[in-house]
């Protein structure tokens, strides 16, 4: 059994509470994991030089509740960071890709797939996907994967492709396609088939997996982040089971919630597991869907997805449906709101995502009391893109905040890592500005001020999977989840909250990371 956490007493700070009770304070006292008490002024007596309670003197920090990212994925972001990094912070062109892959491959094993990540093709200097040409230039005697920054295309080279069994005469899989040239040859680059590669090409190592996750782990921790939700299609019981062991051991602190992929509920339904089980840090949350056009049609169907949507409802889950194009999140608003009334009333159904969002589902998404947990952070690191790329007319629809938020609908947001950053600061300042790393506006009308995009990042990714009478605030009972900053992001200039830096984190009220 693990000891007991320690009585705290963090004092000299500026606290953001996020209470409505007590908006502001100065100190707060900490016992048994969980917050004991808050308040403005010097903290009681009854409190100070308490046997047993580590005084901590916060100089002036801002003392805010921990992070909460409302979807991530966890493992890939694990995997991620083992593998070479692609993102346009680190190359600029398919030559340098080549290169990062190309030393990789000299301090391999024989035969070991190499794996980059991260690629965005807009920011190349050769402004286009690599193919299979490119990578087999770089490393032509062992296979290589590259995962494009979206999550959602791959590249394979030639040692790939014939390991993986993809040819001139390979049908495109369910809701995926092979790209190919105007032979019919593949060319490497592969859409909406991460499924199907996980199926062919080995995973890691039990012991790279865990270096990877103790990675992962202190990054989470090193940036205030003490909540996460798993937002992967493949989590099954076995995935539940992996996790639990590696909070047990300790390499994955912060509390997790992992959304069980539609396809394997009927597997926790017959473990007798339901919405909101939990045990050892580790929540089972809503039914994870995947929505597609990569194809050129929905996938699943409208009427599928009306399916698989109420199976769900029915079986006492809520739903996360991923939805990116405005056809795709219109038809999860269809089918969310097509459940019988009063079946399912205390189920808090989300859309992730809901990137392109037009006026008219705006309004939908408010009469039906559907929570969105998008990504802000994505209009800092590819507004540059979206600007260049997304029609003028539907360039409002990118990314809404501030018109949902007018009509009531609940916005939670999370990093998507590792797609993007986890820096829930990222977020918080575009969420602010809507403003690229360039310093490109982009719909500078769905701004929100400092604090609700603070909100967004705590109380309401509490709220997206029903923990916020435990977590996303700082109020007496609630565990004691903090991050001291080195100043308060809600009463800095806009152009310093990306300077925001994180000095400690507590976690279940122990001292989790200091800087």
């Amino acid at each position: 059994m693990p000891a007991q956490p320690p009585s705290l007493l963090l004092h000299n700070a500026s606290v953001v509470t996020l209470d409505p009770a007590l908006p502001r304070a100065s100190w707060v006292a900490v016992d048994g994991g969980r917050v004991d008490a808050a308040g403005a002024g010097d903290p009681p007596r009854e409190f100070i030089g308490r046997r047993g309670v580590r005084a901590i003197d916060c100089e002036g920090g801002a003392l805010v509740p921990g992070f909460h990212d409302a979807h991530c994925h966890v493992l890939a972001a694990a995997s991620a960071l083992l593998a070479v990094d692609c993102s346009p912070a680190a190359v600029s062109s398919i030559e340098e890709i080549g290169e990062g892959l190309r030393r990789r491959a000299a301090s391999s094993p024989p035969g070991a797939w190499i794996r980059g990540v991260g690629y965005n093709e807009f920011y190349l200097r050769e402004s286009r996907h690599p193919n299979r040409r490119d990578l087999d230039a770089a490393v032509p005697d062992r296979p290589v994967r590259l995962a494009h920054r979206s999550g959602h295309a791959h590249v394979l080279n030639s040692r790939g492709l014939e390991l993986a069994d993809i040819r001139a005469d390979t049908p495109d899989p369910a809701g995926g396609a092979i790209d190919r040239d105007a032979a019919g040859e593949p060319t490497g680059l592969l859409l909406e088939m991460d499924g199907y590669l996980d199926g062919v090409i080995p995973p890691l190592s039990r012991s790279e997996l865990e270096e990877g996750v103790r990675l992962f782990n202190s990054q989470c921790l090193s940036l205030g982040v003490t909540a996460l939700q798993d937002a992967s299609p493949g989590n099954s019981p076995e995935r539940w089971r992996l996790f639990a062991e590696l909070r047990e051991r300790g390499l994955l602190t912060p509390a997790l919630t992992i959304m069980p992929g539609v396809a394997h509920l009927p597997a926790f339904l017959r473990e007798r597991w339901t919405f909101g089980r939990e045990s050892g840090g580790i929540r089972l949350g809503p039914a994870k869907i995947m929505l597609t056009t990569t194809t050129g049609s929905l996938s699943p169907p409208r009427e599928e997805l009306a399916r698989v949507v109420e199976d769900a409802a029915r079986n006492g889950f809520p739903v996360a449906i991923h939805a990116v194009e405005a056809e795709a999140v219109e038809a999860a608003v269809e089918a969310i709101c097509r459940l019988p009334e009063g079946r399912t009333p205390a189920l808090r159904h989300r859309i992730e995502h809901c990137s392109e969002c037009p006026p008219w589902l705006v309004e939908r998404l408010a009469a039906c009391g559907i929570t969105v947990v998008t990504q802000p952070g994505f209009i800092y690191h590819s507004g540059d893109r979206y600007a260049a790329e997304v029609d003028a007319e539907r360039q409002p629809w990118l990314y809404r905040i501030g018109s949902l938020r007018a009509r009531g609908v609940v916005v939670a947001a999370g990093s998507d890592a590792p797609i993007a950053p986890m820096n829930p600061m990222d977020g918080v300042y575009a969420a602010v500005t809507r403003r690229s790393s360039s310093g490109r506006a982009l719909s500078p009308g769905e701004a929100v001020d400092a604090m609700t995009a603070l909100r967004m990042y705590t109380l309401e990714s509490a709220y997206s999977c029903a923990q916020e009478r435990e977590q996303g605030a700082i109020a007496a009972g609630k565990l004691a989840d903090l991050a001291l900053l080195n100043w308060d992001p809600t009463s800095v200039a806009p152009e310093a909250i990306r300077d925001t830096k994180t000095l400690m984190t507590i976690a279940g009220g122990r001292v989790a990371w200091e800087g």
